[in-house]
């Protein structure tokens, strides 16, 4: 009987995972969702998305950016989140999700009307009309 050699140890570099890169698609460019989306609601700037969490949220609330308003914005950026999806790094994502959180609080800060204040020589007219009413 022949004697089998026992199989080679790994060495301690080579046992160390490597993170590897995210599964690339089989559907070609031209067929994805993605690629039918055609769209001129909003205009942002190159590489905008990587950028800090500020900067993205402010340029996406601007109306050069978002002409409809920065719903339209947040619209986007929820486009390029669920677009790049396992291509973003976990420090990406929590910047971009901070990003919603500021551009939500300017969309909601956009709907509150500004209550309007009356004049102050009105309610003192008013006061003073009341104060004789009562004599």
């Amino acid at each position: 009987m022949a004697t089998r050699k026992a199989p080679a140890k790994k060495s301690a570099a080579k046992s160390v995972t490597k993170k590897s890169p995210a599964k690339k698609s089989t559907t070609p460019p031209s067929r994805r969702w993605s690629a039918k989306v055609d769209t001129d609601s909003t205009h942002p700037d190159h590489e905008l998305f990587l950028q800090s969490a500020p900067k993205i949220a402010q340029a996406l609330a601007t109306k050069r950016v978002s002409p409809k308003g920065p719903a339209s914005g947040m619209q986007m950026l929820n486009f390029y989140i669920n677009r790049a999806g396992k291509n973003l790094s976990k420090e990406r994502i929590v910047t971009l999700e901070r990003a919603k959180d500021l551009l939500s609080g300017i969309i909601a800060k956009a709907k509150t009307p500004a209550k309007k204040s009356a004049p102050k020589k009105a309610t003192k007219e008013k006061s003073a009309s009341k104060k004789s009413a009562s004599r």
